[in-house]
């Protein structure tokens, strides 16, 4: 079989070199410009960075941006496909079309889109911003067609019952998601992850999750004697103490340590002398429903550190301080002991005691864990919760992955419990 060469050939194989290269940009584009970093483009476009300006504009409109790309990937694939088919069918015959399509299924792959991916992939801010004039020109050149597209898919899919309104994640997930995978990978460590996913659960969590418990707190009553209220507040491992009158549950002000060493060195150490009801300081309540973030704003703003937590009826839940908010980004303070919170002790066997009113998040911190703190905020609530009893001391129950070991129960209250990761079973 002779295979004649005719000149037009020779045009039509550059035409489809040519093709491939446009093929070759689209692919490398659409990789570049959404894998590129948006913080990377923000501090660039600060420092008046053109490109990174037109790659931010790229990437706030990904369906316009997308759809643009694959239009002109498309165009420029089926186009090159024609061409070398008509090539092949004038060299081979019938045979040419199936000749074509292995030679052109064989370049697209390697050149125009493995190649330019993985340079994209490897490169991708330096890509998008190389890329960001030319894809801008696209992007309006092909925007009526594209908005055409979008509004046929937009309606098949609402046809089908899907949702396409709105982001998937919201940007706070995105960037937990990133802290996990660069923790996994070894880029973050877990101190660092816990920090940056405290700062983010502000948002999240109210005054409810992580106040003290009024059954936790040391109230005085103010009309004990001022030797009584000295004694008491000294003794006390606290600097601010709410102070009541007859009832616990109303109280009428707060009393500080400073000010009472104040008050005591101007009455020259006599205690009868000192006037609780004139150093007392007003108190400040807030509703258990307020988000931290947003009462850590309000500490700033009053310049306090101490404020009491009340439900909707007014009655008394608990505390909140400015320590109890930093400690949920910062963690708490740590100490010789491997685990450094608050009623919780390690065993020599490796499992943990803890104290029925420990939260739920303090143990995931601390050891690594992912109980569930929705449906309840301490320990021994999780296991009230999952167990739909209160149980007995000496039961043991296993869920999430842990098993827990009743110790010690007084009235309803668990006190105690032993607590260890349970190896999963494989079937």
């Amino acid at each position: 079989m002779t295979v004649e060469f005719e000149m037009w050939m020779g045009w039509a194989a550059l035409g489809v070199l040519i093709l491939l290269a446009l093929s070759a940009f689209f692919s490398g584009s659409e990789t570049a410009l959404t894998a590129t970093s948006k913080a990377r483009m923000l501090t660039l476009d600060r420092d008046k960075n053109r490109r990174a300006g037109r790659v931010l504009y790229l990437i706030e409109d990904k369906e316009s941006l997308i759809g643009a790309i694959l239009l002109g990937n498309n165009l420029v694939n089926i186009l090159a496909s024609s061409i070398a088919a008509a090539v092949f069918l004038a060299m081979f015959g019938e045979a040419g079309v199936p000749i074509a399509t292995l030679v052109m299924t064989a370049l697209v792959l390697i050149f125009s889109e493995v190649m330019p991916k993985t340079y994209a992939i490897s490169n991708p801010d330096r890509m998008a911003l190389a890329v960001s004039l030319p894809i801008r020109i696209v992007v309006i050149v092909f925007s009526p067609v594209v908005a055409g597209v979008q509004t046929i898919v937009r309606g098949v899919l609402r046809l089908l019952g899907a949702n396409v309104e709105g982001p998937v994640l919201s940007a706070h997930e995105e960037i937990r998601g990133q802290i996990d995978l660069h923790h996994e990978e070894g880029g973050v460590v877990k101190e660092d992850r816990d920090m940056l996913g405290g700062v983010l659960d502000l948002r999240e969590l109210t005054v409810d999750d992580v106040m003290v418990h009024r059954k936790s707190l040391i109230m005085l009553d103010i009309e004990d004697s001022p030797e009584v209220l000295m004694r008491d507040a000294l003794n006390s491992p606290h600097t601010r103490l709410p102070l009541y009158r007859g009832d616990s549950e109303n109280i009428v002000g707060i009393l500080h340590a400073r000010d009472l060493a104040r008050a005591l060195y101007e009455a020259n150490g006599d205690a009868s002398k000192v006037d609780i009801g004139a150093i007392k300081r007003e108190p400040w309540f807030i509703p258990e429903t307020t988000e931290l973030l947003d009462q850590l704003s309000a500490f700033r703003e009053k310049r306090e550190h101490f404020a009491l937590v009340v439900d909707e009826y007014g009655a008394l839940r608990g505390i909140i301080t400015l320590e109890d908010i930093i400690e949920e980004i910062v963690g708490e303070i740590e100490d010789e002991h491997d685990i450094t919170i608050e009623g919780v002790t390690t065993q020599p066997d490796g499992s943990v005691i803890v104290d029925g009113t420990v939260p739920i998040r303090d143990i995931n911190r601390a050891l690594d864990w992912d109980l569930p703190d929705e449906e309840a905020v301490t320990v021994a609530g999780l296991v009230i919760h999952e167990a739909q009893t209160i149980p007995e001391a000496g039961q043991v129950f296993r869920f999430h992955g842990v098993q827990f070991e009743i110790l010690e129960r007084r009235r309803n209250q668990i006190q105690k419990m032993r607590i260890r990761e349970e190896p999963e079973i494989e079937v």
